[in-house]
């Protein structure tokens, strides 16, 4: 019985295998590598999945979904048809799919798939992912990341020591990864991205704006017709790769429109979705202390990777051509199956080691003096963590004679507990003493399959208990917030100046180095101070204060040493001269830096 690796994408999916040495992709019934990520009900209740339902988004939109990847252990529900589904639900129907095809293309049973996702799924979407493999038949033990994957395959395939970053640019999805590739490691170092940035929102975005060329409001646009101008935006999409102008045509009602479409406009109404895509990369660098000139290749996976508007814009940024090794999106599909050959201990690969990193903060929720219902973060084991990890901190009690101590667990980069993921609650009892003369140990032990055990050791008596959570993430609801009561007068704290300050401080405690996050803390602890003393002069000096050293820790852009990129030039580029990397200075005046072009960049 076979091992096989899923590519679970938001827009197709793909199976691989490892067998004769080599990772070897697995045909559907149509005999193509990717099955498109789509659901449809037919009016008998019958569901179909892959390219028959693809085909029905046209004819009948009210009955087929896509796109549900991206609401993965949400608890959203989506409805092709009468019947309700969660995402996990659909994805089951996927994945069986494409074990079907497996088992009738190797001619025996699947016993075990290992699934990617993106690097920047938390916890509970990562067992929604789990809880997919299981409602279609099929034991998933190991999630890998999809850079991840990426880059194992490239590295397999070109077996050279570098630094590598992974640009992974899905249907729905961006994921950033920086790779240390060595001997047979493939080691991650940082990790960025976006769940709700991909190539579909290209299409979008032409769909947008060719109706507001042509004055029509989406209202006006029956499901079906809106469907067919979503067809429409993709077909442009992708003809803009092949030829320097593209006609657009749609029909609303009885009226037919057209537009006509260049690279140049294109980029231009997509500025906003580039600087999303550069403040993405700009994070992987900053977590990975890196500079651009640190970084030896650039691989491009995912099938939005192909776009030549983002090839181009990934080689404007880093003054180097990105390697597009064959179809983008099947990199990942192949990174999978060498996966799954490491896995059964193939003798041709089963030294390599891929290890992965923890792509969120896991800590616990300690007391908050100034605003007790608002509980602080205190961080455990920081992002970018290599795994498997164990760390430990030891936290006191709070209150004279505490006999309890609650342990909240949570995973997320925010400087307020509640505004993170909660993954579960301890409840320990510690022999009552006066505050802050009892203390808890509370270690996290997290392995690279994202099950996270915490060990708690009551100090005085040394008494230790186990907690294991992992697949049984609680399902109910987080209670909604306690608002406060509208006050006659303004506080300080609800003006718009010390709100704005207060926005910036949580905003920096997410993006800062694990060793500056307890500085910015006690920056907001202060703060916080401030505003509960209601006195305007010290909170203005203090906010004063505060601007200064904000602006010097959230001041840091990757791409400044080489270029302004807000002010380099736009340039369509020569495909055939692009694709020569020897010529990277010249190609990079000719396409970037052509005197006399209109277009430029903004940040």
């Amino acid at each position: 019985m076979a091992v096989i690796g899923i590519d679970l994408g938001t827009t197709n999916s793909l199976g691989c295998v490892y067998r004769n040495g080599k990772a070897e992709l697995i045909p559907n019934a149509y005999g193509s590598y990717l099955t498109p990520s789509v659901v449809s009900m037919t009016e008998d209740g019958k569901l179909i999945v892959g390219q028959t339902a693809k085909d029905r988004l046209i004819t009948y939109p009210e009955r087929t979904v896509s796109s549900f990847k991206k609401d993965m252990g949400t608890g959203r529900s989506w409805k092709p048809g009468e019947k309700s589904f969660l995402p996990e639900e659909l994805s089951s129907l996927v994945i069986r799919s494409i074990v079907e095809d497996a088992q009738n293309y190797l001619g025996e049973e699947i016993e075990e798939a290992v699934i990617s996702v993106p690097a920047y799924f938390h916890d509970e979407q990562r067992v929604a992912v789990k809880r997919a493999g299981a409602l279609a038949g099929i034991h998933v033990e190991r999630i890998v990341n999809e850079p991840s994957a990426a880059a194992l395959a490239s590295y397999f395939t070109a077996n050279e020591e570098q630094n590598m970053l992974v640009f992974d640019f899905g249907g729905g999805t961006l994921d950033v990864s920086l790779v240390d590739c060595f001997d047979t490691m493939v080691e991650i170092v940082s990790v960025a991205g976006n769940n709700r940035l991909g190539g579909d929102d290209f299409d979008r975005l032409i769909a947008e704006h060719f109706l507001r060329e042509h004055g029509v409001a989406r209202q006006q646009l029956r499901a079906q017709e809106y469907a067919v101008l979503l067809k429409q935006a993709e077909r442009c999409k992708k003809l803009l790769s092949e030829q320097e102008e593209v006609v657009m045509h749609a029909m609303v009602g009885d009226q037919v429109y057209e537009s006509t479409y260049t690279m140049d406009r294109l980029f231009e109404e997509s500025k906003a979705l580039l600087k999303e895509i550069r403040q993405v990369i700009g994070r992987a660098l900053k977590d990975g202390k890196m500079t651009i000139h640190d970084v030896d290749l650039v691989v491009m996976a995912g099938g939005s990777s192909k776009m030549p508007l983002i090839q181009k814009y990934i080689r404007h940024l880093f003054h180097k051509a990105p390697m597009v090794q064959g179809n983008c999106d099947e990199l990942i599909a192949l990174g999978l199956g060498l996966v799954c050959g490491v896995k059964e201990r193939k003798e041709e690969i089963k030294d390599y080691i891929l290890t992965d990193i923890c792509p969120f903060s896991l800590g616990v929720a300690t007391i908050n003096e100034a605003d007790p219902d608002r509980a602080y973060m205190a961080n455990i084991i920081n992002r970018n963590t290599v795994l498997p990890c164990s760390r430990v901190r030891r936290f006191y009690t709070a209150s004279d004679q505490q006999d309890y101590v609650v342990v909240e667990v949570h995973q997320g980069e925010n400087t307020y507990a509640q505004d993170n993921l909660l993954l579960g609650k301890i409840e320990i009892s510690v022999p009552p003493k006066p505050k802050g003369k009892e203390a808890v140990d509370v270690r996290f032990t997290y392995d690279i399959n994202g099950i996270l055990m915490v060990d708690t050791r009551v100090v005085s008596t040394g008494v230790v208990k186990t907690h294991i959570i992992s697949q049984k993430i609680p399902e109910a609801e987080l209670e909604e917030r306690v608002r406060e009561l509208e006050k006659l007068k303004v506080h300080p704290r609800d003006l718009s100046e010390n709100q704005q300050m207060m926005e910036r401080l949580e905003a920096l405690y997410q993006e800062v180095y694990p060793e500056q996050k307890e500085q910015v803390q006690q920056m907001i602890r202060t703060f916080e101070e401030f505003l509960d003393g209601q006195n305007p002069r010290q909170i203005q000096g203090y906010r004063r204060y505060l601007e200064k050293a904000v602006s010097m820790l959230e001041y840091y852009d990757p791409f400044e040493e080489e270029f302004d990129a807000s002010e380099s030039d736009w340039d369509l580029w020569d495909e055939e001269e692009a694709q020569d990397p020897d010529n990277e200075e010249t190609d990079e005046e000719k396409y970037w830096k052509k005197e006399g072009d209109d277009h430029s960049w903004t940040s």
